[in-house]
């Protein structure tokens, strides 16, 4: 039995090829068109899911990126899902959910998909599969306002004391990158700046996001400012935030994909970024 390729639509048909001998023994096909209903296991595709509606799910409690304004999600992902949306010509809802629980509501079909900073892992890719990273965070290094320090490069910063969080990947990535610098690890990222506000260290490495924020909001940040990037290497990085889907939804993925280049192509990322973030996304 042969298929022809299977067309993504709504109720799809396949041409089904059966052999029949024919009355003079010669051999001819008989060409039946059969229509596929959803469940059956023939080789043609049953029934493809119409996604003129996407729900997404958010957590709503990492601004800029997804937070509550009114109790409704907005934030910088629920832009940029609304713009996927819109190239898909689709409608968007959004509904607000406990990060534990984002995943094993995703796949109990809650909903259809999750934008909620989300860095891909192949400990999450046993369960989901993601779309294309969308945001690369770059980190930073953030020093004493008056301080001079022209190169951040591993030399540039040789016996420096550089502070990190404890156990995370901005340690692990100075622990194997500048070892010529006095590494301290501190519990959490504040404590860190605090320290280095009070001289006790020289330099301080967090996401950009995390440490401009802090540098923004937050009074202690008057003595610091941000003097240059770590970049964002995957090996301790990670791959980026991307959009999460259940693995079945192989279709939804690559439209998805498809847009989000097409978002990156024409600019429109950009203008995106520009309205939530004053530093360039990777």
């Amino acid at each position: 039995m042969a298929c022809a390729k299977v067309r993504p639509s709504f109720q799809e048909r396949c041409h089904v090829r059966f052999f029949f001998p024919s009355q003079n023994g010669s051999r001819t096909w008989r060409i039946f068109t059969v229509v596929l209903a959803l469940g059956l296991g023939f080789c043609c595709s049953a029934r493809a899911k119409d996604w003129g509606h996407i729900k997404f799910a958010s957590e709503g409690a990492r601004p800029p990126f997804n937070y509550l304004d009114n109790n409704q999600l907005a934030g910088f992902e629920i832009d940029l899902a609304n713009e996927i949306c819109a190239r898909l010509k689709a409608t968007c809802e959004f509904v607000p959910d406990n990060w534990d629980d984002l995943i094993p509501h995703l796949l109990a079909g809650q909903y259809d998909a999750i934008i909620a900073a989300m860095d891909i892992t192949d400990e999450r890719r046993e369960k989901i599969q993601f779309t294309k990273p969308y945001v690369n965070m770059p980190s930073a290094f953030v020093a004493q306002r008056e301080a001079a320090i022209p190169d951040v490069s591993p030399t540039g910063l040789a016996g420096k004391r550089i502070g990190s969080e404890a156990r995370g990947a901005h340690e692990a990535f100075l622990s194997d990158v500048y070892k010529q610098s006095d590494l301290r690890p501190y519990a959490t990222l504040e404590e860190a700046i605090l320290d280095l506000g009070a001289g006790r260290i020289d330099l301080v490495l967090g996401d950009r996001d995390a440490v401009g924020e802090f540098l923004k909001t937050r009074k202690e940040g008057d003595c610091c400012r941000i003097i240059g990037t770590a970049g964002h290497d995957p090996a301790y990085f990670g791959e980026g935030l991307g959009i999460g889907l259940r693995k079945a939804d192989q279709e939804l993925k690559q439209a998805m994909d498809d847009a989000l280049e097409a978002i990156k192509a024409d600019g429109t990322f950009a203008r995106l970024r520009a309205k939530y973030f004053d530093f360039e996304l990777e």
